[in-house]
């Protein structure tokens, strides 16, 4: 990677970083230059449409970290994928001292423009997690209309967990759930 490429890449890390901690809101070019100590033309060079391109960059990828997590640990089941998923959450909340979130999900109850600027992006990165979980519930042996559920369970109950785990400043919330889903994401009993 270039130096150039370093550069970027430290900013969106630290985008990526004030995103989990404060939301849209809180992804400013100020605080970004602050956090990462890169100057101020980089900004100019690296985001020409300013901080929405900034924000839209930062939130795909955030988004990207996690797919490429899911996806790998997919391919060797679903309850693979799920408990690295809560491994990642679990290390991101004790290292951030139960501040971070998940920025996909800070995007989408923003209550910003730019939040609902960022909605598609949204849309797109939940509907590829949930198609990724879909199919390896499927490649276990989950029907196709069970498998779907279960992804949309699994995608809300983790969510919803990390925000929980975030208020109580525990990670019981999401000890609980997965254990919880843990026997329903396991391979189908083949029939009697």
């Amino acid at each position: 990677m270039t130096a150039r490429g370093r550069t970027k890449q430290k900013m969106l890390l630290g985008a990526v970083e004030l995103l989990r901690e404060r939301g849209s809101a809180g992804v400013t070019i100020d605080a970004v230059l602050t956090r990462t100590g890169t100057p101020r033309g980089s900004v100019y060079h690296h985001f020409p449409g300013g901080r929405r391109q900034l924000l839209s960059e930062t939130l795909q990828l955030a988004a990207d970290t996690i797919a490429d997590m899911i996806e790998s640990a997919a391919a060797t089941g679903p309850a693979a994928a799920m408990h690295r998923f809560v491994e990642f959450w679990r290390h991101l909340l004790l290292t951030s001292d139960f501040h971070a979130v998940c920025p996909a999900m800070a995007v989408a109850v923003g209550g910003t423009e730019d939040d609902r600027a960022l909605h598609p992006e949204v849309a797109a990165i939940t509907t590829r997690w949930h198609t990724v979980l879909t199919t390896s519930l499927t490649t276990a042996g989950h029907p196709v209309p069970r498998a779907t559920r279960l992804a949309t369970l699994t995608l809300s109950a983790l969510e919803g967990a990390i925000i929980l785990c975030r208020t109580s400043r525990t990670l019981q919330p999401l000890d609980d759930v997965a254990t919880e889903l843990e026997p329903l994401l396991a391979e189908p009993s083949s029939p009697g």
